[in-house]
Formats: structure tokens, sequence, C-alpha cells
């Protein structure tokens, strides 16, 4: 395999033992240290009184997207890496009957327990696809709204990951997404060590790089929004942009 080949076969194994880790009864740590805000912890708790309580347990993010993407009834919203589900179950209940909410994970134990969740919730407008971030599996120009959880930091090719969130957004369509950035003096230590990459924190762009690489993929209006410390070297962030109208 190659070296992102590696990487992202290091990543499914984590998320997958999250996953059998949450059937199994158990709450997964969040990505993060859970004394630092993240993971359910973010989440109000008359939202989370909504779900199952597996889908509150499988929380591995760094922020809430629901809560800044400003969902509208009638949109269709796309989660990239969507875990056990709590976003987009949460995405689909703020879309309404109208509306649609796609969940993309590439882990079987995720998705697996990502469909268990929605079949206990009781949410039909939802639909959960296996395939990569980098690769969605959606035509061009079918979704309204990107949101992701803590999730793009772990792609070995970001730049790909932005290029497809453009294929797939509608003219005017919206990227709103909770992410890790590293601060720029992050040392080298950190980043080459594969366990903190695949609980987010070496993978992470810094704030100029994540602006840039937004910016090459064609989307405008960006806007990145530090939130809190997760790590010494890393903060959660909120990341907002949009595909221009043609």
């Amino acid at each position: 395999m190659n070296d992102g080949e590696v990487l992202q076969e290091a990543v499914r194994q984590r998320y997958a033992a999250a996953a059998r880790a949450v059937s199994s009864g158990a709450r997964d740590p969040s990505c993060c240290a859970p004394e630092d805000g993240i993971g359910a912890e973010c989440y109000d708790s008359e939202a989370l009184a909504e779900l199952p309580a597996a889908a509150v347990a499988a929380s591995i993010g760094c922020a809430n997207p629901v809560a800044v993407a400003q969902l509208a009834p009638g949109e269709v919203v796309l989660d990239l890496g969507s875990g056990g589900g709590i976003d987009v179950l949460l995405s689909a209940r703020r879309v309404g009957p109208t509306g649609k909410a796609y969940g993309l994970d590439m882990t079987d134990e995720m998705l697996e327990l990502a469909r268990a969740n929605q079949a206990e919730a009781g949410v039909e407008n939802v639909e959960f696809l296996k395939g990569t971030i980098e690769k969605i599996p959606l035509p061009d120009d079918s979704v309204d709204v990107i949101i992701s959880n803590c999730v793009i930091n772990l792609s070995g090719d970001k730049q790909q990951v932005f290029r497809e969130a453009v294929r797939v957004l509608r003219p005017g369509g919206r990227f709103a997404v909770s992410d890790v950035v590293a601060d720029p003096d992050m040392d080298e230590a950190t980043r080459r060590d594969m366990q903190q990459w695949t609980g987010c924190i070496a993978g992470a762009l810094t704030r100029d790089e994540f602006e840039q690489a937004l910016t090459a993929a064609g989307l405008s209006d960006v806007e990145i929004r530090e939130t809190h410390r997760v790590h010494p070297h890393a903060t959660s962030a909120i990341v907002r942009a949009r595909k221009p109208v043609r």
C-alpha cells in the first residue's frame, strides 16, 4: 500500500474499533480529551434527548457543525465522515420531510451502527452511503450544504476532498464544517505520530493552509473561526465557505 492507503487503513481501523466499542455498550472517547468540550459535550441536552443513546455515545467530533450550518427546510445536506450518525439525524430533523440528509462513511461498522440509530430514531429522510470523502458517491450539483465534524483532517489528500465538495455542491451551496486547525509551530514529532493522526491532531492544516486549499478548490467567502483548544498545538474551528453562483 502507498502512504495514503496506509493512513486510510489506520483511520478505518480506529473508527471501526470505536463503533464496536459503542455497540458493546461503551462510550468511545472523542478525538481529543473529553474535558476540552468535544464529542457529545458540544451538543445541547435538548438536541441529544431526541437521539438514540448509541448515536450520542459514538460522537467523536470536535464541535457541533449542525448548529452553525443554518439548515433550512427542504435542503439536502451531506455529512462527510458521518460515524454513528448524530449530525445526520439532527440535520434530517432540521431540513424536515421535504429535505434529505446523507451520511458518508467508509467504515462498515460505523455504517451498521448509524443505520441502527436511524431505525431507532424513526427518521426516514436519511440515507447512509459507503465511500470515502475523497470520492463522494453523489452526482454533481446535488447538495445544498456539506457538514463534517473533525474528519477532514484525517484525509491524506485534503485538496481532493475540497474538490469533491465543490463538485457535489450546487451553485450557491454552503460548506460548514467543524475541524481541527494546527498551530503554525506544530512540531514534526506530533505530525509523524500515526496514533495522533487517527486521533485528529497530526493531520490538521494550519489556518492559512485551510484557507488557501478551500480557495484553490473554488470556494469563496471563506471564514475560519477558532473556538477552543483541543491540544497544545491545535484548536477546534468552525470553517465556512460557499460555492460561487455561476
